[in-house]
């Protein structure tokens, strides 16, 4: 049955890209006092804290950064927890909190995450990403992120005939939604000649394929349905969520054309949402790389198995096309700060629902699917959201 008592009543976040000078703390506050102060909802309505960070003890050399964070934002004395799951650590931190508003044990809280990547070496930052990978099956013999993603890049193009073209229209399209979005890390359009130059990271992805190391935070209050209107005119109601989880490693997969923990979460939120794919007006997806959004597409039910290349070549998942996609530029370009992807998701799908997406904006804008995962889709979580008033 559906999530009954589940609204986003204020979503913010800060730029995302390569922020100097700025402190993971000082990215948090920011976006926290946009959703919370700024947004007319006090901090002390906050009843509880849900915090996404990935892998601060080595980008920052700082552990126990849920109480760290919210002392800083001046919110110290709330219960804080902080969530991990690699990339999918924020969505894993607002469907906690999804859990505390319907069980009633809280009406108000912060979901927020951040991440500061930028201020250690392209290497050291890598390394750290690997984390979330096999160690001993995968990243321990030199098996990259970029590496897993090509080996499922080239199982796709046998299987059914992707080619890297149809890759490139994907980080086109990210580009193109991201130039008009002032808080993406790139804002300028690429050419399908610019995306297929070849620089090759792990063939048959090249530097185009790939979403890039970032600094960010993103911030959400949630409130019961008593509290939502006391804070706005425009709730975003969650009406499905799922979560599902994979082996860490390809080597225990039987298939390498889709992530198991992808479909088992969207069938999860589907069924409690009571709707299906054909009634999704859009869709944000975990685009890391481009054929994670192509694969991510086809694993959510919204194009049949194969098919997710073909929609993006009809345009199909353009802005305006008929199940836009990433509409404000999805990972590839807005930036990739991977304890704040999840939650910085949840704004974009926020803020297409309310209208108030600006160039950006959808023209159907009823309801939304959410996915982000973790790794190579070891976690991952999917939300329904729809407008209250739809």
């Amino acid at each position: 049955m559906p999530l009954k008592n589940t609204n986003i009543v204020s979503a913010a976040q800060t730029k995302f890209g390569k922020l100097e000078g700025v402190t993971l703390r000082e990215m948090f506050a920011e976006a926290v006092d946009k959703a919370t102060t700024q947004a007319g909802v006090p901090k002390e309505d906050i009843q509880a804290a849900f915090i996404g960070t990935f892998i601060p003890e080595m980008l920052v050399h700082q552990g126990h950064t849920a109480p760290l964070l919210l002392d800083y934002a001046g919110m110290r004395g709330l219960p804080a927890t902080r969530h991990e799951a690699a990339c999918a650590s924020g969505a894993t931190a607002l469907r906690a909190a999804i859990m505390a508003i319907e069980s009633g044990l809280y009406d108000t809280v912060l979901v927020a995450g951040a991440e500061k990547m930028t201020s250690v070496s392209t290497n050291r930052a890598t390394e750290a990403l690997a984390a979330a990978a096999d160690d001993e099956f995968e990243s321990g013999i030199g098996l990259t992120f970029p590496g897993v993603f090509a080996i499922a890049a080239v199982a796709h193009m046998q299987e059914y005939g992707t080619t890297e073209e149809d890759m490139a229209l994907v980080a086109v399209k990210a580009h193109k939604n991201a130039s008009t979005n002032p808080l993406a890390q790139f804002q300028k359009e690429i050419t399908l000649e610019k995306a297929l130059t070849p620089r090759y990271i792990a063939w048959p992805l090249k530097l185009f394929d790939c979403s890039p190391i970032s600094d960010g935070a993103a911030a959400l209050v949630l409130t019961s349905n008593e509290k939502a209107k006391q804070y706005t005119d425009t709730p975003v109601r969650i009406i499905g969520t799922g979560q599902a989880s994979a082996s860490m490693n390809l080597c225990d997969r039987t298939v390498l054309t889709s992530f198991e923990a992808s479909v088992k979460a969207s069938r999860i939120a589907y069924d409690m949402a009571g709707l299906g794919p054909k009634d999704m007006d859009f869709a944000v997806v975990h685009d890391c790389f481009t054929i994670a959004e192509i694969i991510a597409t086809e694993d959510l039910g919204l194009f049949e198995p194969g098919e997710g290349a073909r929609a993006v070549r009809e345009g199909v998942t353009a802005l305006d096309g008929d199940m836009p996609v990433n509409p404000m530029g999805g990972l590839k370009a807005v930036g990739h700060p991977v304890g704040a992807t999840g939650v910085k998701q949840a704004v974009v799908v926020y803020r297409e629902l309310i209208g108030e997406a600006g160039p950006n904006q959808v023209p159907r804008h009823d309801t939304a699917i959410m996915h982000n995962f973790g790794g190579t889709g070891a976690t991952c979580v999917v939300n329904i959201m729809r407008r209250a008033d739809a």
